[in-house]
């Protein structure tokens, strides 16, 4: 049996839960809650108003747009 290795951005999940102490879910009710539509917008909301790196921002931002607000 062959381990399934995480891809894309959800291989930055374990890492964004652990370093900002909230679980994903709640960082993607957060992103579909904001006014903000676009993906930098989000991506530098995060940054400024949440202090997520940009690399964070970014992989959160894309799989929550990718699932549709």
């Amino acid at each position: 049996m062959t381990e399934k290795t995480v891809k894309g951005p959800a291989s930055y999940f374990p890492s964004i839960e652990k370093k900002y102490g909230r679980p994903v879910g709640e960082w993607q009710e957060l992103i579909r809650s904001s006014p903000l539509t676009r993906h930098m917008e989000l991506v530098g909301w995060l940054k400024s108003a949440h202090g997520l790196g940009h690399g964070h921002a970014n992989a959160l931002v894309t799989a929550t747009l990718a699932e549709g607000r």
